[in-house]
């Protein structure tokens, strides 16, 4: 719901933007409860009794919600327990970076059915295209779905994703910027389409799925080959006023040698590629960090370090700018590597944040590696749910 000043002037809320909040609230404290009646979605959400039932009433009968059993004990006639119905909808997420192509097939509970990735560098559109086609039947049959019960496919990538200079950026990978992302993924399912940014779909998928669920203001931080952020307040995303806000990944920080560096370049993939270089060790792989030999676990040690110190005045500036409940972490790192980063983090912004009113604790993300792309998925049933 977007309230207040625009670009253009002042602009409220109207009917549409306020029954679609008011939709994503109870299915935001459904999926959190994991069972509710509709005396305890008004008392949860604020909302007035007509209201909730208009909404769950609209939700059951395209099949989103269904009823579990009656609430007994209470005076008058037993109350309906209404729960998420997770085989209502099914859609495919894909999230496209600089190091990977992720595909998930997921259903309305968040439920990850089936999964499969390529770990390719720099992939062109065709190559995710071709991706896209050659797996797309064999994630059906992974899930058990057929291709008809798919209400959707979204696709989360960052902005900007042929321009920004990253290490290792090729020249021809400039033509994502003339590429019709529709056009790329219209066959063969013919779906609808929906595109979003990745930290924005991860903290959409957080949102609904994870953590943020019972968070109703958080920060959320996109470790991929780069860095990214998004802003959710009061139980919804937060865009900002062209639409980039959370881009924490260009704030200026100090490098080696006291010269200001983006975030990015140290806190991200490509920053512990760097590292990883430097020491003579390939790039990074998923699951490596678990296994860890010594030597590769000094890199990945003194990465955790450089990222954590590098985070510490970029995220006083949000709790300053922002007061939230909380940031999250989430991305392209394995957990136990996410949760040293968060830990490492929080011990440095107890001094570097002390003259600060208010600092959030900083947590690994739930849904962590998959958030863009569980998030992608999210906005098909965003679609379902708000349709009239």
């Amino acid at each position: 719901m977007n309230l207040g000043l625009t670009r253009s002037g002042y602009r409220g809320a109207t009917i549409e933007d306020a029954g679609a909040h008011n939709t994503r609230m109870v299915l935001r404290a459904i999926r959190a409860q994991g069972t509710l009646t509709k005396a305890e979605l008004a008392r949860q959400t604020g909302l007035a009794h007509p209201t909730v039932t208009n909404i769950t009433r609209r939700l059951m009968e395209r099949g989103l919600l269904r009823t579990a059993g009656m609430q007994r004990g209470g005076r008058g006639q037993p109350a309906t327990r209404l729960v998420i119905n997770a085989e209502g909808a099914h859609a495919v997420g894909l999230n496209v970076d600089r190091d990977h192509i992720t595909m998930v097939l997921a259903d309305f509970a968040g439920t990850v059915k089936a999964r499969l990735d390529s770990e390719v560098a720099f992939a062109l559109p065709e190559q995710v295209r071709s991706f896209y086609r050659r797996n797309l039947d064999k994630l059906l049959a992974m899930a058990g779905v057929e291709a008809e019960a798919i209400t959707g496919i979204g696709l989360a990538l960052p902005d900007g994703l042929g321009v920004v200079d990253l290490p290792g950026r090729p020249g021809d990978y400039a033509q994502w910027s003339a590429t019709n992302l529709e056009a790329l993924f219209a066959e063969p399912l013919g779906k609808p389409i929906f595109i979003e940014n990745d930290a924005a779909a991860a903290a959409i998928g957080e949102m609904q799925f994870g953590r943020g669920q019972r968070e109703q203001s958080f920060f959320y931080v996109l470790i991929s080959y780069g860095l990214g952020g998004g802003l959710v307040v009061g139980g919804h995303y937060d865009r900002g006023a062209d639409g980039r806000s959370g881009e924490i990944g260009f704030m200026p920080v100090l490098g080696e040698g006291g010269a200001p560096v983006p975030l990015q370049s140290l806190v991200s993939i490509a920053g512990l590629n760097r590292r990883l270089a430097q020491a003579g060790r390939p790039p990074f792989a998923q699951g490596e960090a678990s296994g860890a030999d010594a030597a590769l676990q000094r890199v990945l040690d003194d990465w955790i370090e450089e990222c954590a110190r590098a985070l510490v005045q970029p995220l006083v500036a949000v709790n300053l700018l922002i007061n939230p409940g909380v940031v999250l972490v989430g991305g392209r790192l394995p957990m136990p590597l996410l949760e040293r980063l968060t830990q490492r983090t929080n011990l440095l912004l107890r001094s570097g944040g002390r003259e600060a009113p208010a600092i959030a604790p900083v947590m690994a993300a739930a849904l962590a590696e998959d958030a863009s792309a569980v998030g992608a998925a999210l906005l098909s049933f965003d679609d379902l749910a708000l349709a009239d």
